[in-house]
């Protein structure tokens, strides 16, 4: 500081006015211009140190009241650095020396105030590079406190000195915590090491050391820090290890997350799952790997000699829906995923889902997932919900078809006994008799559609048996060429060591004669009908049959014609009832429901396959199971009247009334019964014995077998015989089948019911005999 030319304002301590102007007398030959002002006691100094700015304050020694050491402690009180110059003409060498402790600046004694301008000059030359000091230590210490990277001073041995704010930040502890503690202590027990290591080689030279430790907060929780470490200790403003540390968990974080995000990549490149390629934006190929390669086909040879293409492999309908969405590339940087499908090297087509993005113009990455299997089975979902929405449509129609067919069948039943009854009274040239006959006939047609619609719906009580599907076709020959006439060639193929199927004769012989009809009015001009028969395994592990029959061993029987065929609207309603193609003359449309209702309750399904004009084939499957062939024999000759009683229950009161005629007419006493609750009440009045309960099956408040169950309790030995329209679960629940409890289906005919009386009393006799 240049004190010379520089107004310097002084604050004189001094209570005698003549050696006030000795002071400044000295002050000016000294060539300094100088601003004083006096004050002489502690109050007045007090105020002028706070009202005004000082360069330095002189102050007599001895004062009233007041002296220097006091004043010098106000002056400190204030502003700590100003100078402080004791003039005195008593002081002695202790006292000076007192006050040089306490803080003054120099003393001047008043016999040679020529030293004073000089003591001055020097002071305020001090006073400013003390500030000067003072402010570039305030700067240092706002760099460092206030700077985003941690510093902290470490001695010789590693104790720490000094931690900035951005360090206590960092460990997650205060300064009185850290100052003082070992510098390992705050490092991971496993970085320790790496720690003492680099401050070690610091030690031995003047050098900067880096290192990166992960470091261990009061919590608990770990930090990266990345950490520079320069010897300083030489230097004796320092004399320290200074230590720049930056927190790096963000970037190690990120490191590690690209490092796992890298690994998981090519984890799933090489997995399979997923095709994965890059190219350029025209198409070509660069590279892929083996899921996508074998996707398509092509070998890496192939994609490195540039022969692999991606608009090649789209499918010829798909390029300019392909060619539109890569324009996206270029506006978007990236294609959403979608569908498409792709031309393998052998030929075969791929569904695929394909996500394209840009990664650096000009190439791609694309992401492929084989849509094969899903396609499978979404096809096979297809097929299963058209079958179960098949069978529930055919369900409903079916129950509706088996009410109807059970009111018509008690209807039918009175119609063809009571005509049955008139031809057996009338004259053989009773003239009335030809109109009789023609009902009797009328009737007969109608329970042959009855009998259709309980095929249909699974109503009809069938009597399965072991079956040879190529015996049955073989015993049906003559009979389905005489139908399919001479203009129409009969093809068997019979599968050899065929397997055989649990089913009910009849009911078979009915789907084939069903399915031959068919093909014989598909063909009005002629042509060939194959009939055939193989062993078929439905395989669980490949995708669900056509049928939606379950996996496992099934006959098949396939009846193929090379007629007008269908097309897929008629081939969507075929089994529905009552649906037909053909004239209302020639067909009543439930030939084929009936072929369903029938497959359907053995456990088998039937599918059809046809094209116009190239013919149709119905594929009937039915389970095939381990067993011997049942021979059937001729029924034997049955009288057809009795003695016995029966009591017969039944609600419909003309089918009562026809059933009690037929019956007595026979010779049988009968005891009718309107309801479950008479016939109890006719069992228990009746003294005699009751040989046979005829009763119907679906009746109001009891079923026919709950009745029997009942009755027999009472009377043991009574014979029980069920009737019915039709059979639904009730039927089931009570177990009524051929192999429990006898059963006739309605409609009877006077023969029919004596037919089925007597061979259950003669059972019975022959059981007892035995």
């Amino acid at each position: 500081m240049h004190v010379r030319g520089v107004v310097i304002r002084i604050l004189l301590i001094e209570d005698n006015e003549a050696d006030a102007r000795l002071v400044t007398r000295a002050i000016q030959r000294a060539g300094l211009v100088a601003e004083l002002s006096r004050v002489e006691d502690a109050d007045a100094l007090r105020s002028a140190l706070s009202t005004s700015r000082w360069d330095l304050v002189v102050s007599d020694w001895a004062l009233p009241g007041f002296g220097a050491l006091q004043a010098l402690a106000i002056v400190q009180d204030a502003h700590p650095d100003l100078p402080f110059i004791i003039v005195s003409g008593t002081i002695g060498e202790e006292r000076a020396a007192d006050a040089m402790r306490a803080g003054a600046s120099d003393y001047v004694l008043k016999d040679n105030l020529a030293r004073l301008g000089p003591a001055i000059e020097r002071e305020l030359r001090d006073y400013a590079r003390r500030l000067a000091h003072r402010r570039q230590e305030a700067r240092f210490r706002a760099m460092i406190e206030k700077s985003a990277e941690a510093v902290v001073l470490n001695s010789f041995d590693g104790t720490i000195l000094y931690a900035s704010p951005a360090s206590l930040a960092i460990v997650g502890r205060r300064a009185e915590e850290l100052v003082g503690t070992h510098c390992l202590a705050l490092a991971h027990p496993e970085d320790r090491p790496i720690v003492a290591a680099t401050m070690a080689k610091v030690r031995r030279g003047r050098t900067s050391e880096c290192a990166e430790v992960r470091m261990v907060r009061p919590d608990g929780a770990e930090r990266w820090v990345a950490f520079t470490a320069t010897n300083l200790l030489d230097d004796p403003d320092v004399h320290a290890v200074v230590v720049n540390i930056r927190d790096v968990s963000e970037r190690r974080r990120s490191a590690d997350a690209l490092r796992a995000s890298e690994a998981r990549f090519a984890s799933l490149a090489a997995s399979g799952i997923i095709g994965i390629l890059t190219a350029n934006v025209d198409g070509r190929i660069l590279d892929a790997n083996e899921a996508y390669l074998e996707m398509i086909g092509y070998s890496r040879e192939d994609v490195a000699a540039g022969a692999v293409s991606w608009p090649a492999l789209i499918a010829p309908e798909l390029a300019e829906a392909t060619e539109r969405g890569a324009a996206n590339l270029y506006t978007d940087g990236f294609i959403r995923p979608w569908e498409t499908t792709v031309i393998r090297k052998d030929g075969v087509r791929v569904p695929l889902l394909v996500g394209v993005a840009m990664v650096e113009f000009p190439i791609c990455v694309a992401f492929c997932a084989d849509l094969t299997e899903r396609k499978r089975a979404e096809e096979a979902l297809r097929t299963t919900e058209d079958h179960l929405r098949h069978a529930q449509k055919m369900e409903a129609v079916g129950r509706l078809a088996g009410g109807v067919a059970h009111d018509f069948n008690n209807v039918l039943s009175v119609v063809l006994s009571y005509a049955e009854m008139l031809l057996d009274d009338l004259d053989p040239a009773d003239p009335r008799r030809g109109d009789v006959t023609e009902i009797f006939n009328a009737g007969k047609r109608a329970a042959d559609l009855t009998r259709q619609l309980l095929m249909f719906s699974r109503q009809q009580v069938v009597e399965p048996r072991i079956l040879d599907l190529n015996q049955v076709t073989a015993n049906m020959d003559k009979m389905l060429r005489r139908v399919l006439g001479e203009d129409i060639e009969l093809v068997a193929r019979a599968a050899p060591n065929l397997g055989t199927v649990h089913a009910d004769p009849s009911s078979v012989e009915q789907v084939i004669m069903n399915l031959v009809v068919n093909a014989r009015d598909a063909m009005p001009t002629g042509g060939r009908l194959t009939i055939a028969t193989e062993n078929v395994l439905i395989d669980a592990s490949e995708p669900p049959h056509p049928s939606g029959l379950p996996p496992g061993p099934y006959i098949l029987l396939a009846v193929a014609d090379t007629g007008t065929g269908m097309d897929r609207c008629t081939q969507a309603r075929i089994f529905e009832p009552f649906f037909t193609t053909k004239d209302k003359e020639k067909g009543t449309g439930l030939g084929l429901s009936t072929v369903f209702g029938i497959l359907e309750q053995a456990g088998g399904a039937i599918i059809v396959a046809s094209e116009l004009g190239q013919g149709t084939t119905f594929s009937a499957y039915l389970p095939r199971v381990d067993g011997t062939v049942e021979t059937t024999q001729p029924l034997p000759f049955v009288i057809q009247s009795g003695m016995e009683t029966i009591l017969l229950v039944e609600d419909d009161a003309q089918v009562r009334a026809v059933a009690m005629g037929i019956l007595r007419r026979r010779g049988y006493t009968v005891i009718e019964a309107a309801s479950p609750q008479a016939g109890f009440a006719l069992c228990a009045e009746h003294a005699g014995e009751i040989h046979m309960l005829l009763t119907d099956v679906v009746m109001p408040q009891m079923s026919g077998p709950e009745l029997a169950k009942r009755l027999r309790s009472v009377r043991p030995e009574m014979l029980v015989l069920c009737m019915s329209g039709y059979t639904d679960d009730s039927i089931v629940r009570h177990g009524i089948s051929s192999s429990e409890i006898p059963f006739l289906q309605k409609p009877f005919t006077p023969e029919s019911l004596a037919r089925k009386v007597r061979e259950v009393l003669d059972a019975a006799a022959r059981e007892r005999e035995i």
